[in-house]
């Protein structure tokens, strides 16, 4: 199995505010130091809560924010790597309809003044894969029954739609130039469970049928681990334990991960506050503060991202493991 997407010691940072009263010299770290790798064909998830950088990183993929650090490679169809930063405007187009991003609220994310047709091909139009007008509305027809909607809501707009429906829409858009690659961020967190759980089989659907990659982000572990082929964890821009999705509720080890586990459980722990934001560049552990099993050294040292298992696919970075 090759990969499509490879993550190297990425990082990235954003000034705190800007204008008058900005305070000077101070950021958010919002990623540090985080590896990962997207297999071909697999579901790579990056859980964590508000805050934690997993969407920042989703969108370091593709490049909507420039990298303070490390490097993302994209490995093409014939084995070529490409480094992403130093792609020229023009590849820079050509990666970006291999990989499609879908964002967490069709609502801000559609047009409201468009109706579904021009949505679809508003991108496309300008490609080199564009057929022609005539062609272009029958693969938009195809596409759109694909995701489980009518070729007649064509002609519709966006607020003629149920939230459930308008991600359909949406996962429509990034389906319809043939990606490679499709990059969710939460975007079943703001719908319905009955509905989360439609468009989750129609993600897993599609993925079969059109061998896609998928990097999806999330909050809720369980559901990650039902849909995902591996999990990252992160906290604090860290990542803090990897494993094969089907594993970590049987074997998660960091405190953190743990924590979410009992948290989609309704288990209240004293470990249950407030995430602190990263201000700092981080020199100790990003849980500590609020680890029972924390001392000195968890304050002060940042533990290595080491293996856990014998085959190596079960990373996590923690002393007291």
């Amino acid at each position: 199995m090759s990969s499509i997407i490879k993550a190297e010691h990425i990082s990235k940072r954003f000034d705190l505010a800007s204008g008058f009263f900005a305070k000077k010299d101070k950021s958010v770290y919002a990623v540090n130091d985080v590896s990962f790798e997207l297999q071909r064909g697999q579901v790579y998830g990056l859980v964590g809560e508000s805050g934690c950088g997993k969407t920042t990183t989703a969108r370091l993929m593709v490049r909507m924010y420039g990298l303070d650090g490390g490097r993302i490679i994209y490995t093409d169809i014939d084995g070529k790597e490409h480094d992403i930063s130093r792609l020229k405007k023009h590849e820079l187009k050509l990666y970006r309809e291999k990989i499609k991003y879908i964002f967490q609220d069709p609502a801000r994310s559609l047009n409201p003044r468009m109706n579904v047709y021009d949505i679809l091909v508003a991108g496309y139009r300008y490609s080199k894969k564009w057929p022609g007008k005539s062609a272009a509305r029958q693969q938009a027809a195809a596409i759109l029954e694909q995701v489980g909607l009518e070729a007649k809501d064509l002609d519709r707009k966006p607020n003629e739609f149920s939230g459930g429906q308008r991600q359909r829409i949406s996962i429509a858009r990034a389906l319809i130039m043939n990606p490679e690659c499709i990059i969710c961020d939460e975007i079943v967190s703001a719908l319905d469970v009955s509905i989360q759980g439609q468009i989750l089989n129609l993600l897993q659907d599609l993925r079969t049928k059109l061998s896609l990659s998928m990097i999806f982000i999330a909050h809720d572990l369980k559901v990650s681990s039902w849909f995902c082929d591996t999990i990252g964890v992160m906290y604090r821009g860290v990542l803090v334990e990897q494993s094969p999705a089907a594993d970590l509720y049987k074997t998660a080890l960091h405190p953190y991960t743990k924590l979410l586990f009992e948290g989609s459980e309704s288990i209240h722990t004293n470990a249950n506050v407030e995430i602190k934001t990263m201000l700092e560049k981080e020199t100790g552990c990003p849980f500590a503060h609020r680890c029972p099993l924390a001392d000195a050294r968890c304050f002060s040292e940042l533990p290595e991202f080491t293996a856990a298992s014998f085959d190596g696919n079960h990373k996590v970075r923690c002393f007291k493991i």
